[in-house]
């Protein structure tokens, strides 16, 4: 993965790799390494120094960090690899990352020899132990977040390669989780609320993103489905539910991306969601988007929809999308721009507290002008406050959310958007 962090707040830190201790031994395991794992030899590494999450650290046995620690410096997916000359501080620290449930052994210990002057000399060559530890969770063991509400984690499928693992959560995590949310509660409410969540509402949601991950799988023109996960395998319980979903990894990394490419991507993928899918996202924020090697990419279509879809009166799920558009993040945040006259626009007012197109074309707009505020994408994108691109886009985004033509506004979907965005790059090719 590209991780050149020369554009992020951490530069003015960073210390070459190289430099640093330890830096020399690191060489030859990742050499090895990269004879198992070619992909390897294209991740930049980083020392433990540095602060900004990375794909892949090396550390030092006698000065590794806690697995907490360590898990907090890693992006999801990525490796820590623990050195030492010492077999038993690596038989140490393998233990105490095994114990640990965000991290997966991914090599377990192994020795290279250091060699004198290149020679493999005996009583003159060392040999070096190391294992290689990685970041299979997205949040920390016994933790919750209002983002991540499944069980999420990375697994190896029957050929070895990596796959996403999205389950319905336990009773025991959604109980914890609302006592922890709402702690005056009585346990016995409580815990009927979680069943209702884990029997019902959980099976349902995951059951209704396999069936769009198929949609767009079957609908979306061959360059765009590289751009969104890919069922690869599910389980389903006795009702004929969706308890377990297997998706492919969409692993942030790749090239780095202009302002401009990363609002052009972005809006052509959205574009290609609405008029080729005939799919609504409709939690279009930057926590559920990705930069890959194939570019932008959408993920979490949990609350996703099919535009010419009809809900039941008095079903679960017509309940259910009723209190999802009264509060999600991104109606709040409609509702709030909305009544400040921030956003003028009838096709977006319109689609106020309703499944709609124009949501996912709001809050899309909104974002291009602060893609550098989610940090897991930040680092790939190259975004410069004031500059010509910035400034541009800003206008238009101005242009979605306040049209000069109240009547007859320019910028009704995401094509309109598109095409305002193609335009901008013509204007600055021009100057």
């Amino acid at each position: 993965m590209g991780n050149d962090k020369s554009r992020s707040d951490s530069s003015k830190t960073v210390i070459p790799w190289q430099t640093l201790p330890g830096a020399d031994w690191f060489t030859l395991v990742r050499n090895s390494l990269t004879r198992e794992d070619p992909a390897m030899a294209a991740i930049t590494p980083m020392a433990m120094k540095h602060e900004a999450e990375a794909d892949l650290r090396f550390a030092l046995a006698n000065h590794c960090p806690s697995p907490e620690k360590a898990f907090n410096l890693l992006r999801w997916g990525g490796q820590l690899v623990v050195m030492s000359p010492n077999q038993n501080e690596i038989l140490q620290q393998v233990k105490a990352y095994k114990a640990y449930e965000g991290f997966f052994i991914d090599h377990p210990v192994n020795e290279v020899i250091k060699g004198f002057l290149g020679l493999a000399i005996p009583f003159l060559s060392k040999r070096i132990y190391y294992f290689v530890a990685r970041k299979v969770l997205l949040i920390p063991p016994g933790q919750s977040t209002d983002r991540f509400t499944y069980e999420v984690r990375l697994t190896k499928d029957n050929s070895g390669q990596w796959v996403v693992r999205k389950e319905v959560p336990s009773l025991e995590r959604v109980v914890a989780r609302l006592r922890q949310k709402f702690p005056t509660d009585d346990l016995e409410r409580i815990t009927y609320q979680a069943r209702k969540f884990t029997e019902r509402i959980f099976p349902l949601f995951l059951t209704r993103e396999t069936g769009m991950l198929k949609v767009l799988q079957k609908e979306m023109p061959d360059r765009y489905r590289v751009r969104v996960p890919q069922i690869l395998d599910m389980e389903k319980d006795s009702r004929g539910f969706v308890k377990v979903m297997y998706m492919n990894w969409l692993r942030i990394g790749g090239k780095e991306l202009s302002h401009l490419e990363f609002a052009l991507q972005s809006a052509d993928l959205l574009r290609a969601l609405h008029d080729h899918a005939g799919i609504i996202h409709n939690d279009l924020r930057l926590d559920n988007m990705v930069i890959t090697e194939n570019g932008v990419g959408f993920v979490d279509f949990g609350s996703a929809v099919r535009t010419d879809e009809s809900f039941p009166e008095n079903s679960l799920i017509h309940t259910l999308f009723e209190e999802l558009v009264k509060t999600s993040q991104i109606q709040r945040v409609l509702g709030a721009m909305k009544n400040k006259g921030l956003v003028t626009s009838h096709v977006i007012n319109n689609g106020y507290q309703k499944v709609d197109k124009a949501v996912d074309l709001f809050y899309l707009a909104v974002q291009l002008n602060n893609p550098h505020v989610n940090p897991d994408i930040k680092p790939f994108i190259h975004y410069e406050s004031g500059s010509p691109e910035a400034f541009e886009i800003s206008g238009l985004v101005e242009q979605v959310l306040r049209p000069k033509d109240l009547d007859n506004p320019v910028y009704k979907t995401a094509a309109d958007l598109l095409e305002g965005l193609n335009r901008i790059g013509k204007k600055l090719n021009r100057t």
